[in-house]
């Protein structure tokens, strides 16, 4: 992917493949033939525009290998249709799963990249007989597709919402269910999970609410919920390395006082789950 080596005068992510993987990780390359843990997750847990994302702030506190699977604006789909790395996954003493928005995967209304999630294909049948209206051509990115279509009906557009969800939940069952259930599930937002289903694109990750979480907690070793603090929601570059054309991304980005608080509350928990 073009980001993971950095733009000139920016970050190096150290960009390494595991196995016959397709998809360029953060690094440096981890061993995976000693005991490890395994975060998989989007842009949080990549860390981009940061020198120490929180895998790499957590893996002192426990004396293991913390091979960071994160990948900006990555879908459930990235990791189930890669199989190397889910046998690294599965490999993993513990696996934290950082909870991805609904919107990056494909389902019956449309079609996502197979690896680059938020990416849009195609739209269905079955989403242009709901959006006769709109010129499916024009879109590139998931979630301009889907303001667009909120912002013309919200009413058509919860059929699609529910879609998503419906989907989001039946996928996670199954990655938790590849894993054998040795999986922190981590939610990282500038909020608690919402307690009723949310319609609008405003608040990430997209159309995850606490009844979908809670369905899927029997199946996991842990839920966290980490609700950043004030400090850390600020959307600024202090902190962060990037270069002089990236300012804008990196303004949006978690920066390191984020990345501190998940770690500290990330620590105890993995800590805990190890033999």
């Amino acid at each position: 992917m073009s980001f993971a080596g950095g733009a000139p005068g920016g970050l190096n992510y150290c960009p390494c493949r595991y196995g016959r993987s397709r998809v360029l990780f953060r690094g440096p390359r981890r061993p995976l033939d000693l005991p490890y843990l395994a975060f998989l997750g989007g842009s949080e847990t990549y860390g981009r525009f940061v020198d120490l994302p929180f895998p790499a702030r957590v893996e002192p506190q426990l004396g293991l290998p913390c091979v960071n699977f994160g990948i900006p604006n990555a879908g459930l789909d990235l990791y189930l249709s890669d199989p190397a790395v889910l046998e690294a996954a599965e490999r993993a003493e513990t696996v934290v799963l950082q909870i991805l928005g609904a919107q990056n995967m494909s389902n019956r209304f449309y079609s996502v990249h197979p690896r680059r999630n938020d990416r849009f294909l195609r739209g269905s049948d079955r989403l242009l007989a709901l959006y006769p209206e709109v010129d499916f051509t024009e879109f590139h990115f998931n979630r301009h597709m889907l303001g667009r279509l909120h912002d013309l009906s919200p009413e058509r557009f919860a059929q699609i919402t529910a879609e998503l969800r419906l989907a989001w939940v039946a996928r996670m069952k199954h990655l938790l269910a590849l894993l054998r259930g040795r999986v922190v599930l981590l939610w990282v937002a500038e909020h608690l999970p919402p307690e009723t289903p949310q319609e609008g694109l405003a608040r990430d990750p997209l159309f995850v609410d606490r009844a979908m979480l809670e369905a899927l907690r029997p199946r996991a070793a842990a839920l966290l919920e980490v609700e950043l603090s004030e400090a850390a929601r600020q959307r600024d570059t202090e902190g962060k390395v990037f270069a002089p054309l990236e300012a804008g991304a990196a303004a949006e980005s978690l920066g390191p006082l984020a990345h501190a608080e998940v770690a500290e509350a990330l620590g105890p928990v993995l800590a805990a789950l190890q033999p």
